[in-house]
Formats: C-alpha cells, structure tokens, sequence
C-alpha cells in the first residue's frame, strides 16, 4: 500500500494482512489517482493535467537563462550557453548511453557550456570562453562549469565543477583557474581529494586564492602555487570558514571566510561544537550494513556551539580574535565583514534570545572590540543582514524595523546618526541595488497588495519621495538582478497564472532591450490546458484582523453546486504562502486538483512573513500554532459564509514542514472543521526543533515551557477525529524522522488511527534527486487520499 494505516483494536489487527495485499494490488494495477483514472472524451484529455506529466516527465517545467553575471568594468554581462555544434555537444556529454543516465545511475549529466559575452548597448555577441579552454590537458571533455567568478579585473575566471551536495546545496566541489591571457587551465586545492574545497574566492588584486578544505581556511598564490594554511582544527569539534549546520539553516549562510579590501588579511568565522549533542541519521538502505551520519544540531534549550571571529594574516601566523563580550555559549555571530579600511571588522552579536543585536568595530591586530550601536525589539529581531558600505562618505546602509516596519537606513560610520530612507507604513522585502554614483537605492516592496513585489528607489541623501519603476503592465511579483552602475537589470516577472519571463532592461526607464526567456512553449502548453478562475481575498478573523488569501476554483464551475475544498498551508514566520507568483510543481498540483473538482484555498495566518509590519510578524510570539491555527479556522468560517458552493463537510488541509504542523493543528484542534489532512515533514513536538529558529519565535524555555507544551500539535493529538496522512523522510536532517515517530506513538497510546509513509533516506525536501520516482509517487498518494476522504459520490 502507498500508505499503512495503524489500529489498534483486535478486529483490525486481524484483517491487516489482507486489507495490505488489497491495496498492493491497488497501488500496482493503478498508479494514478482514482479521479484521474475516470473516463472522459479524447478532447478533454487533451485539456487535462496528468501526474506523470508534471513529476515524471517535467513536461511543464519552465526554462530560465543560463547563470548570468554582471561584469564589474560595467561593460556588460556574460552567460553560460550551450555550444551551437552538435558534435561539440556530444562530446562535452560523454558517452552516457542510451537512457541518458551517468554512470552511478543518478540524474542525467549536465551540459557542458562556454561563457559568451553580451554588451546591452550594441547588442554585441562573443565568446569569451569555448569549451577547448575549458578542457584540462590530457582530458578527453570539458569541465562541467556549477558555477564561475570572474576575477575583479576579469584577467581570469574561477570555475567550481564537479559539485557534492552538503545538506541543502552543492557547496563542496574542485575549483579551477583560467588565465584568459595565457590560457593556462590549472586545478586548485595541491593534492586535495576530489570534491573538498569550498567557497573559494579571488584576492582583490586576483594574486591568490583562497578557500576552504576539510574546514580549515586556505590560501594559495596563483603565480607560484604555494599554499598556505590559515586555520588549523584543535579536532573534529572545531569548525573553521565553514558554518555549523544551525547557522546555514536559520541565518542562511554558509560562506563563513571574508578578504580584506586591501588583500592582506582574512577574516573567517571559527565554531566549537563540542558539547552540543550529535544528532543521529541512520541509512539503512544504501548498503548491506547502515550507514550512520552525526550532526551538531542544538535544540530548543540546549547547548549551542561557541561561535567567534577573527583575521589572519595572509602569509599565515596567529588568528587575532575578536574579544567579544559575554558568553559565546550564550550568543550567535551572524554577521561579519570588513570595513573599509581594512584594519578592523565590523561584528554582528546577537544574543539567544535574539532581541538584542549589538553591533562592534574589532581591530584587526589587537582584537579590541569597541561597541558601536545596539539594535533592539520588543520580542525578536525580524531578520540580520550584512551592510552595505557608502564608499564616499564612509556611511552605511542598515536594514532595521525600529519603526515597525522593515526599512532601509542610513547610518554614520560611528552608529550615532540613522536617518529612515524609505519612510512609511510599508516593508520593504529586499534591497535591489545602491547606485552611489547616481545617488539612489533599488529596494523592492509592495505597499499595496501583500502578494505583490514590485521595484522602488529612494534617494541616498533621504530627499525627495521613492519612486515605483516597476511599470503597471507588470502585475503579480517581479526582481531584478541589476548590474554594476545600476544601468541595467534583467528583469523576471511572473504571476499566479503566468510561468516566469526574463527581460534585458535600462534603469530607471524600464525599457525592455531584449527578451532572454519568455517561456513561450511552457505557455503555449498551459494554454491548452481547460484552466480554472483564481482571486485574492482577504477576510476577517475574530478580531477583526484581515488576512489574506487566495482561492482556485474549478473549469466549468457552476456556483450553484457543492465543491470540496483543500487548503494548503504553511503559516509560519518563516513564509508567506499567497503570493500572486508562479508556484512551479505544486502549483501545478493544485491546478490538476481543480481539474478534479476541488476547491483550493490558501490564506496566511498572522505572524507570516508578508509585509504587514512587526506587529503582525510578533503577534505569535510565545504560542506559534496557537492564534495561526485560529485563524484558520477564522478564515474557514468567513470564506464558507461568502461563497456558498464550499462543501464544509469536506474540507481538507495539507502543507510541508511548517506547514505539516499547522495542518496537524487544524485536525487537532479544530477536529469539527476538518475532514483529511495531509501532514508532511512536520514539527509536531516544538521542543524537538533546533534552537535558533524556535527560541527565536517561541522564547526561551525556561520562559515559555509551558507556551511550548500548548503550541505543539502533539499536545492536542486526543481531538484527531479526521483522517490523517503522515509523511516523513527517514533521513531529514531538519524536521527529523523523530518528530513523527513520537507522534506514531501518541496516536497509537490514543488508539487514533491513521495514516503513515516513510520515505527511506529522503531529506526535508522529499524529491526525484534522493529516490527515482519520489515526487509522483508522494503527489499521486496525496491525491488519492483526498479523493477516498473528500469525495462525496
């Protein structure tokens, strides 16, 4: 069976054998939902989404350029493009036989490229680099470039290949240097094991290299091939460069070393992860034996790893660190570069509780550490972020909500003076650009329609009114990846029913020099497709506080009749889930469950991260799950009495992560309301999740033990009275397998039945890359499921 369901009582256990051998019949004899089976004409087949087409084709997959980079003489950009000669093509290829599949039987190998040239005033074409150039001596194809950086004279060009994925992303991997005037392609690292160096970077002047490997902190001249270690581990618990896994997944960084301006120091982050506890991932699958991995991983009201920062040398030599207040034990480092002048740091030090952020100057050859401002909120601090450097003046730009919105801000280089650049009861969500020769700031923002996201500038000096230059013919959500000097920008635009295109434009006019991708035949496609009508929404929870939402309604709808509804949902602080954007897959998802007849709806809870302000971001401070899952329930309420054709007694519920908690709330603890839930990955016991995120929303615990027992789904689980779907990958190093396992045993203790599908080995993300077949599998048993619960013929 695609799922297994647990009881309890003795008549159930007796007649499990023979309801399993029923539904493996079922699951090998129809691999489609039972909605999607049924009959209908060729023409509306034509019309119709499958599942295989979305997961195991990709047949509506949509296209982007190749990795674009701005060059910093402001001349123009390059691209990575495929070679136009097909024989060139096979080769870069290899021989990968007749299915397409590399050696170990993964996924497809990738294209080699070469990098082109494009000059946005002429139009001009040329490649800068060919494939020949790329190819090592002796070897038989080119690198497979993942990812390239020219140097800051573009005299040369560094080329990471040959990735390996470290958690989340590709970050470990060879790195090799092209001298575009000698043409002499040479590998970094010495005698370094393939695939171990990370985040390498060029000096300023282009002289060195450095990068880390086996996480200590390296450099290396190009001219003579010395290398030099920086850093050196006192053991296994010492991290050097490189972030603790806690840090990448909450303060999302993972590069932890910085080049001075000057070139003659680095600065790098060092972690001691000795005394968090080790967090156990078992592989039971890959091997006659399993195979077992270890992560620090600190949770809630344990003990974090001892973060701190300081500069070496290049030439090598001792570390000075950065003599920071308190007890590391006690704080994060989440932020860290060099200032201008290259003989002092400037430090970010956010204490636990993170409400408190005080930033310092550390001087490079003492380590002295003089505070310079501290940034405070009532609760918690909505987000950090690195500054920005005002090269003229010696200011800096700051990103705070000292106001109660997220806003941009000028700041004195001694921290005495901050003036708001872009005044108003608005957030922005991104700074865009800053064009200090021109005097302006780039940010994007959507004061107007939460969903939104279009582009704004204000004047650096704070005159003056910001203004919108994103141009009205441009609805739903739009960014920008603007070049040097800020004269032009490719520009990606998409919306709820609109894939994303990608536009060469000048700034600030917004004049479109050329299309780079329209996604023309993933439209046409959809254009095919018998399609459903969408709205945004808002209604009123209990207090009167609007939220928003978004709901699909079916083709051929007829609001005279009763339709199912599912909502998906995620309704943490750390997402907004209505956004009138392109949702890729699981848009498409949701698109083929209209086909079905359902309704889908989605609303953000208070406390999401839309652009509502720190009132609505802090609102569920101490108790997340508890006024969200209300609101919900609000939403259902109110939606139900404005349109009548939502069937309430067949209302479904299902989200990933976050989302896997909030639906399990909603069965819990609106058990009335709710008829079938599908719970992915979800966190059902808040102590169980790691520190930084949850203390930072939930407060510590020995605040708020009683808030964390309250908020937790798993505390309500004796109210389960829908039915339930569990799903969770067994290697989730983030969500872990042991937050559903410790639900399993609640629901059984409560004699609960339920549904349960254990992914073997899949992380968080539960997709193709970790299993064949993963996603068609996990999309064709959530519709099937909704299908058996929520249909009502």
């Amino acid at each position: 069976m695609l799922s297994t369901e647990f009881f309890t009582d003795s008549q159930s256990l007796r007649l499990l054998g023979a309801a399993i051998f029923g539904a493996l019949l079922v699951a090998c004899t129809n691999i489609d939902s039972p909605a999607q089976a049924r009959e209908s004409s060729p023409a509306a087949q034509e019309s119709a989404l499958t599942l295989e087409a979305i997961y195991k084709e990709d047949a509506y997959k949509s296209e982007a350029p190749g990795r674009l980079q701005w060059l910093s003489d402001k001349s123009g950009y390059t691209m990575l493009e495929t070679p136009a000669d097909s024989e060139q093509n096979d080769l870069m290829n290899g021989d990968k036989g007749t299915d397409g599949a590399n050696a170990e039987g993964g996924e497809e190998a990738p294209d080699a490229k070469e990098i082109v040239f494009y000059d946005p005033r002429s139009d001009e074409r040329r490649v800068l680099v060919d494939v020949a150039m790329l190819t090592p001596d002796g070897a038989e194809a080119p690198l497979v470039i993942d990812d390239y950086h020219w140097s800051k004279d573009q005299s040369k060009l560094l080329v990471y290949t040959n990735s390996k994925k470290v958690w989340r992303v590709k970050s470990r991997g060879d790195y090799w240097v092209l001298d575009l005037e000698s043409g002499e392609l040479r590998q970094l690292g010495g005698d370094a094991k393939a695939s171990t160096l990370q985040f390498a970077k060029f000096s300023p002047d282009a002289d060195k290299v450095a990068y880390v490997k086996e996480a200590d902190v390296f450099v290396e001249d190009l001219a003579s091939g010395a290398i030099t270690q920086l850093s050196e581990r006192a053991g296994n618990h010492i991290i050097n460069g490189i972030m603790s896994w806690a840090y990448e997944e909450e303060f999302s960084i993972r590069d932890g070393f910085r080049w001075s301006p000057d070139g003659q120091r680095i600065a790098y982050w060092q972690f001691d992860t000795s005394g968090v506890r080790n967090f156990t991932l078992i592989n039971n699958t890959d091997a006659l034996y399993p195979e077992v991995v270890e992560l620090p991983y600190p949770k809630v009201g344990e003990t974090i790893s001892a973060a701190r920062v300081g500069t070496v040398d290049v030439s090598g030599g001792a570390t000075v660190w950065a003599d920071l207040p308190g007890d590391p034990r006690q704080m994060y480092v989440p932020r860290m570069d060099w200032a201008p002048s290259s003989d002092k740091i400037i430090v970010q030090h956010l204490n636990r509780r993170q409400d408190t952020n005080t930033v310092f100057y550390a001087d490079a050859g003492s380590g002295e550490a003089t505070e310079i401002f501290v940034e405070q909120a009532p609760k918690y601090l909505f987000d950090v972020e690195d500054v920005h450097w005002l090269e003229d003046s010696g200011d800096f730009l700051w990103l705070s909500e000292r106001d109660g919105w997220w806003h941009i801000y000028r700041a004195t280089a001694d921290g005495k003076t901050f003036r708001d650049l872009t005044p108003g009861d608005f957030d922005i969500t991104e700074v865009a650009h800053v064009d200090e020769t021109s005097g302006w700031v780039y940010f994007m923002a959507s004061p107007e329609a939460m969903e939104s996201r279009f582009l704004f500038r204000s004047r650096l000096d704070g005159s003056g009114d910001m203004e919108k230059i994103t141009p009205e013919d441009f609805p739903g959500t739009n960014s920008y990846h603007v070049s040097e000097g800020g004269q032009w920008a490719v520009h990606t635009h998409q919306s709820f029913m609109q894939p994303p295109q990608y536009r060469l434009i000048s700034l600030p006019e917004h004049e479109e020099i050329a299309m780079l991708e329209d996604n023309a035949a993933l439209l046409e496609k959809l254009a095919k497709l018998d399609l459903g009508e969408h709205e945004f929404f808002r209604v009123e929870a209990r207090d009167g506080l609007p939220l928003d939402g978004y709901l699909m309604r079916p083709p051929q709808f007829d609001a005279d009749k009763k339709y199912p509804i599912v909502f998906y949902v995620y309704s943490e602080v750390a997402g907004q889930t209505v956004r009138d954007a392109w949702g890729g897959k699981r848009h498409l998802w949701h698109l083929y469950m209209a086909q079905q007849g359902y309704l889908i709806a989605s609303v953000d809870s208070r406390g999401a991260r839309a652009p509502r302000g720190r009132d609505w971001r802090q609102s569920v401070y101490g108790g997340i799950g508890i006024l969200a899952s209300r609101d919900q329930s609000d939403a259902l309420t109110a939606m139900a009495r404005r349109w009548s054709y939502i069937d309430e007694e067949n209302v479904g519920i299902w989200g990933h992560s976050g989302g896997g908690s909030m639906t399990l709330n909603m069965l819990f603890r609106y058990p009335g309301q709710y008829k079938a839930g599908v719970s992915q990955a979800p966190v059902t016991d808040q102590r169980l999740y790691d520190a930084i995120y949850q203390e930072r929303y939930s407060g510590l615990l020995e605040e708020y033990a009683d808030a964390y027992i309250e908020a937790s789904p798993i505390t309500h689980a004796k109210n389960l009275e829908g039915e339930l779907l569990l799903v969770h990958g067994t290697g989730d190093d983030n969500v872990h397998y042991q937050s559903s396992e410790r639900l399993i045993n609640e629901l059984v203790r409560l004699n609960k039945p339920f549904r349960f599908m254990a992914y073997p080995n899949r992380t968080h993300a539960v997709v193709d890359s970790e299993g064949e077949g993963t996603e068609l599998h996990l999309n064709t048993m959530r519709a099937r499921f909704f299908d058996e619960h929520l249909r009502s013929e």
